[in-house]
């Protein structure tokens, strides 16, 4: 297992997540309703979660098909697979392991984190590695066992990863 080193002292985890101002969730209401039902996302509703982390891939995004979209977002969402679910979202045009991810977070059943070069520069690392599904194996596990640590779910461990870097990354 890789080595991650949380930058965070363990008596500030709380606070950090508490004060996460950047993006609200409630947008994507109803994109994750409709996830966790219909275990797909609609092009449109993939719009939306692409936009919401990562605005600049929109033209890339919306250049994916409907019928590719519903397929690829089917297998994620309903394959017993980690590294399926992770990385055959990755054959979606615009979508990095990062959007991916936040795909996963949002929408799949199983708890998953959001990968983002912020949380990353919390847990260490001062340029973003190359990115591999044992790396995401790695840092999910990661991100899960400081949800049990700190007795929270892993939004609010992303959270404080995110608010953490914003506050103290050059």
């Amino acid at each position: 297992m890789r080595s991650f080193e949380l930058k965070i002292q363990d008596n500030e985890f709380s606070k950090y997540s508490e004060n996460y101002k950047y993006q609200t969730d409630s947008i994507l209401v109803d994109v994750v309703r409709f996830a966790k039902e219909n275990h797909y996302l609609n092009k449109e509703l993939f719009l939306k979660i692409c936009k919401w982390k990562t605005p600049r891939s929109q033209p890339l995004c919306a250049s994916n098909s409907e019928a590719f979209i519903k397929e690829i977002t089917n297998i994620a969402l309903t394959t017993n697979s980690d590294q399926l679910r992770i990385e055959i979202l990755t054959i979606l045009k615009g979508v990095s392991w990062p959007t991916a991810s936040a795909i996963l977070h949002f929408c799949h059943n199983e708890a998953f984190p959001i990968l983002d070069f912020r949380a990353l520069y919390t847990l260490g690392f001062n340029k973003v590695p190359r990115y591999n599904y044992a790396f995401w194996e790695d840092y999910t596990n990661y991100c899960r066992k400081l949800g049990k640590q700190f007795n929270t779910d892993l939004r609010d461990v992303d959270r404080a990863l995110w608010q953490y870097s914003k506050e103290n990354q050059n």
